[in-house]
This record gives structure tokens, C-alpha cells and sequence, in this order.
């Protein structure tokens, strides 16, 4: 098993396999618009810019599990993003990232990638980093500042 065996709903309803993008350094990060850690978007969007030329690509799933902090639509949650943070990574539809009903991804990024105390996500901005192959190299928590990844993902890419 590898992430290139799940799929992901898109923002516009469509399923996206993540096998297309076999090849590439992924950052996946559950993410939230009314967080604290909300304007790590910005730095996200910075990595993704710096990168994406050079195969990295960063997955953003909002998630309204912790707080209630990203209650929007998908379109609104899109939208938020955009106006605020210039994003144009590829986010898609919300999830849970925990409990029950969490999408098969993030029940299979947590046992790969174990928190300190339990494999569970305990706050949003979680990042998961992911080789090109979709194994899981790494797993950083909420407050890591994505600048701090820089030197993980130029270890990953050509």
C-alpha cells in the first residue's frame, strides 16, 4: 500500500486518484480557515510556488473536526483561500481526518506516520510529507511553520 492506492473527492464533487501523481513530493495537510494556524497557508503556498517545477505538489483537505474551524462549503473554504492566501495548490473536498467516519487517507498517513503520544491527529495543520513513491517519509505537527519543511522536501526532489 502506498497514498497512490486512495482517492480524494475534489472541490467540485469529482473523484481524484492519488496515483496521478505518482512521481511527484507531496505535502498533505488537513487544514482549516478559522484556525490559529490559519495563515500557514501562506507559507504552503510559498513551498508550493518555490517547488512545483521540480515535481512537489501540496494537498490541502479542510476539516471541520477541531473547534468547529472551518465550517464553510467546499466553494466557500475555496474561496476563503484564495482571497486571503493567493492558493492555488490543489485542495479538495472536506474531511475527517479522525474517528469513525475519517477518510481512508488519513487513517492510513496516521499508521504510517505515528504522532508522540498516538497515531490520532490532534489539531488541524497536521502535515504529512510523502515521497514519490507515496511512502510516508515524515509527519509534522500543527504549529511547525512549513518554512521548516523546506529542507526535507529538497532532500526528496531532483
Amino acid at each position: 500500500m502506498s497514498v497512490h492506492d486512495y482517492s480524494a473527492k475534489t472541490m467540485l464533487g469529482e473523484e481524484k486518484s492519488l496515483a496521478d501523481y505518482k512521481g511527484n513530493v507531496l505535502l498533505i495537510v488537513n487544514t482549516a480557515s478559522e484556525c490559529g494556524f490559519t495563515p500557514q497557508f501562506e507559507g504552503l503556498q510559498k513551498l508550493y510556488e518555490d517547488y512545483k517545477d521540480q515535481g512537489f505538489e501540496v494537498l490541502g483537505f479542510p476539516c471541520n473536526q477541531f473547534n468547529n474551524q472551518d465550517p464553510g462549503t467546499d466553494a466557500e473554504i475555496s474561496n476563503f483561500c484564495q482571497r486571503n492566501y493567493g492558493v492555488s495548490f490543489k485542495m479538495l473536498s472536506k474531511v475527517d481526518v479522525k474517528g469513525d467516519h475519517a477518510h481512508p487517507l488519513f487513517v492510513y498517513l496516521t499508521q504510517q506516520a505515528k504522532g508522540l503520544i498516538t497515531k490520532q491527529i490532534k489539531w488541524n495543520f497536521t502535515k504529512f510529507l510523502v515521497d514519490k513513491n507515496g511512502e510516508v517519509i515524515e509527519r509534522y505537527a500543527p504549529q511547525t511553520n512549513p518554512e521548516t519543511i523546506r529542507k526535507d522536501i529538497e532532500k526528496l526532489i531532483p
